[in-house]
This record gives C-alpha cells, structure tokens and sequence, in this order.
C-alpha cells in the first residue's frame, strides 16, 4: 500500500513538472510575468471593471401613490348611501311624517339636503387647503431643485444621489497625461495597443524579436529574446494560428518618475501549440482546440507625446 502512495506521487509531481513546461513555451512572454511596471512591477494588475448600471431609484420616486378609495369621495358617498337607506326605512314606516311643515318637503328631503350641503362645504374647504408631501415624490425622482415642503433630510438625500461618480484610477491618469499630450485618447491608444500586440507575436513566432526592438523597452527585448533563444536551442517553434482579440481594455494609467505607463488587458483565442523544427510533429498543444488566454502589457515611454514601447506582460491575477 505505501508503495502504491509513493508511486502515486512521484507519478503526479512528474505530471506536474511536464504541465508547468507547457505553460512556459506558450505565445510571446511564455504565458508568464517579465518587464518592470515602475514601483506597480510586484502589484497585480488591475481587470476590467464591469459595465456600470444606474442605481435603481426607490419605487415610491417613480410610482405614484395608487388611488385609494377611502377619502372624502368614499365618505361622501357612503354618507349619501346611509342617508338614502336611513330615508327608505322611514318612508317604509312612518310614511308622510313631517310632510306640509315646510311646504311639502318631508323629514327626510331635508335631511339629505342638510347632508349633501355639509359634505359639499367640506370638500371645498378640503381642496384649498395644500396636500401634504409624500415622502419620495416626482420632484425627488426628476432631481430638480428642493422644494420649499422637503425636509433638511430629505433634501440631504436627494443631494447625495446626484453626486458624479469618483474619479477611477484610469481618469486620473489619462488627465495627467493629457496634461503633456492633449492628442491622447483611450480608443485610439487601445488600438494602437492591439496593433504592436499581433506584432510581437508574430516575431515571438519567428524566435527573432529584432523586428520589434523599437517597440520594446530594452529589458523587455532582453527578456523575450532569451527566450526565444531558448527556442531555437530546443529546435522548438511555438505557432500562434487564428489569434482573435475579444477585448482590449485600458485598466490602469498612471505617471511616475517622468515617465507615463498605461496598462491594456487583453482577452483573446489563438491556436497554441509547439512544434519541431521539421513542423510535421506537434509537441505541445493543438492544431485544433484553440485556448483562451487572459494576458495584461504595461506600455511606457518618457512623459509627453513619444513613442509607447511595451514594458511588462502579465498574467492574470
């Protein structure tokens, strides 16, 4: 039995080793961490932040309150209704009583008219009076200015939600570079960034990163050419077929020590595999299942409108 454990774990921690050397030879970087972020080199790298969704307002700021039936209309018309009963009772039992003291009208007549009279007054005196606030109303929920009816609380809160959202890192950054080179823009840098991405992997391919020397730092062309270097000493060459690039995200900008670094995450599907110099055996990978990478390069270069050279590639976290 201690034998079979033995075996077992000599024959997991060979497996492991041999999926740790898969990951290493995989695209440019080799699927791992190189280059310098300046003093972000040790920080994971920050991911997309999903899209943003407005704050759903209270229901009671949207919806108006429903009708409710008890009120002055519900008390007028069950007064009406118990006086017309009360009176066809009487007409039942007393018949004519009171009739020709007042010139024909009955006890009854009157009475509906003293009643109809009081709730009619009642309703007048009701409707110039003004209608309380109801906590939440269409002015709260339109964000116009405060009414004079709002409490301080209420006042308060409406305030609060109209305040803008915080800065996120990536606006304050891309305020301190523009402050430098007011031509800079996010879309344009993110295409401009997926551009030198399908560049460096192409010359990653080729295991000869001279042709991408000028948009790298030169610790990142000393990092990824050893590694290709490796390659070639291996009679290895890593194919990267049918890359298609689902998102380029500008996660992070920032400056420091004069220099600007803006930071791209990338999530793509390519075709990844190893093969021998000959090209007729497959070592690593496969020609047919592609894999989904999640990757994230730092682009820097001195404050000001120079060129952008890639720094540091990440995993993500």
């Amino acid at each position: 039995m201690r034998h079979t454990i033995a075996l077992t774990t000599l024959v997991l921690m060979l497996l492991a080793g041999l999926l740790w050397t898969v990951d290493a030879g995989a695209r440019a970087g080799g699927g791992g961490s190189s280059g310098s972020r300046g003093s972000r080199s040790y920080s994971a790298p920050v991911r997309p932040s999903p899209p943003s969704r407005p704050m759903a307002p209270a229901p009671s700021s949207l919806q108006p309150p429903a009708p409710q039936r008890s009120g002055w209309m519900s008390g007028l018309m069950g007064g009406i209704g118990g006086l017309l009963l009360g009176g066809l009772i009487g007409s039942m039992l007393f018949g004519g009583m009171g009739r020709g003291l007042f010139g024909g009208l009955g006890l009854i007549e009157l009475l509906l008219i003293a009643g109809l009279t009081f709730f009619a007054f009642s309703y007048l005196r009701r409707r110039q009076q003004p209608e309380p606030a109801r906590a939440g109303g269409y002015g709260t929920a339109r964000g116009a200015d405060v009414a004079p009816w709002q409490s301080r609380d209420q006042a308060s809160s409406t305030a609060a939600l109209e305040l803008p959202a915080a800065t996120s890192d990536p606006d304050r950054g891309v305020g301190l570079i523009r402050q430098m080179d007011s031509t800079f823009e996010l879309a344009r840098f993110a295409s401009t960034a997926s551009d030198l991405f399908f560049k460096v992997q192409a010359a990653w391919m080729m295991r000869d990163m001279g042709s991408v020397r000028e948009v790298l730092t030169p610790e990142m062309h000393a990092s990824l050419q050893a590694q290709c270097d490796r390659l070639r000493a291996e009679h290895r060459i890593n194919r990267l077929e049918n890359i298609a690039i689902r998102s380029a995200d500008v996660t992070e900008a920032w400056q420091e020590g004069g220099r600007d670094f803006v930071t791209v995450g990338f999530l793509a599907n390519v075709l990844d595999y190893t093969v021998d110099e000959t090209g007729n055996q497959v070592i690593e990978g496969s020609r047919m299942e592609p894999v989904k990478f999640e990757e994230y390069w730092t682009f820097g270069r001195p404050v000001g409108p120079n060129s952008w050279k890639l720094s540091a590639i990440q995993q993500a976290p």
